[in-house]
């Protein structure tokens, strides 16, 4: 499949802005922000333990969320890094506060020394360039996961499984361009689009006039469409992606 992504802004950026937004008192974004992005935490504070934690467990864990729950309110963008480099600083040094006051301090974790000399915020150039390139990778990592497993369930909808998808999306490009026409035709028309999701079908009887595809040729590629369709009326950004070929050519 190759689709044609109409956002291209980058995940750290989106989480960012919901980080300010959490920090100005929307204590829904919040909350959100500390469930979803639990494992990170997790990650972030195992790394620096060197060993697997698990949250309501170990005191570690704790202070991870706890302190993720901290670079919330203290994030400040106007000093360059975004906020997940931010927040990884700061519970790494919680951690090593927990660690100099439990005389559990050892080579294991980060060295505090690394954060010295920082600016309150914690930010500095070393941070920024090391760890902002680090965790922009490992959060698209996290987003294209959960998006795929989002697409799935939307597929589900439709009695379709991604492995069926695979086996029967078409092999040359000419072929999922038209479909992808068809696709973008549904999608542009208000009527054709409420078709779709009251009887969870294509309105082949609406379109078979308006598209250069036979009949028989749109019932072989119906579940290519479909889901070229869900692409194109979610909220699918790196799935887009791997069809904006379709959208250039043809």
């Amino acid at each position: 499949m190759e689709f044609l992504s109409q956002e291209q802004a980058e995940t750290t950026d989106r989480i960012t802005l919901m980080a300010l937004e959490a920090q100005a008192g929307n204590d829904l974004m919040r909350e959100t922000l500390l469930k979803n992005y639990t494992p990170f935490i997790l990650n972030v504070a195992s790394s620096a333990c060197n060993r697997y934690l698990k949250m309501g467990e170990d005191d570690e864990a704790s202070i991870g969320l706890l302190a993720f729950n901290e670079a919330i309110d203290k994030y400040s963008p106007d000093k360059g890094a975004k906020f997940l480099t931010f927040a990884e600083v700061v519970i790494k040094r919680r951690l090593t506060d927990f660690f100099r006051k439990e005389s559990r301090f050892t080579s294991k974790v980060v060295p505090f020394n690394i954060y010295q000399g920082d600016d309150e915020k914690g930010n500095n150039s070393l941070e920024v360039e090391h760890a902002n390139h680090a965790f922009q990778i490992e959060q698209e990592a996290m987003d294209k996961k959960q998006e795929i497993i989002q697409f799935s369930q939307a597929l589900s909808e439709f009695s379709i499984t991604l492995t069926e998808l695979v086996k029967i999306s078409p092999k040359h490009i000419d072929a999922r361009q038209r479909a992808y026409k068809v696709a973008q035709l549904i999608v542009s028309k208000k009527e054709l689009v409420q078709y779709f999701w009251e009887k969870k079908s294509l309105p082949l009887k609406l379109i078979e006039n308006e598209v250069e595809v036979s009949r028989k040729t749109l019932e072989r590629q119906r579940k290519y469409i479909i889901a070229l369709i869900l692409v194109l009326q979610g909220n699918f950004d790196h799935i887009q992606s791997y069809i904006k070929d379709l959208g250039k050519e043809g």
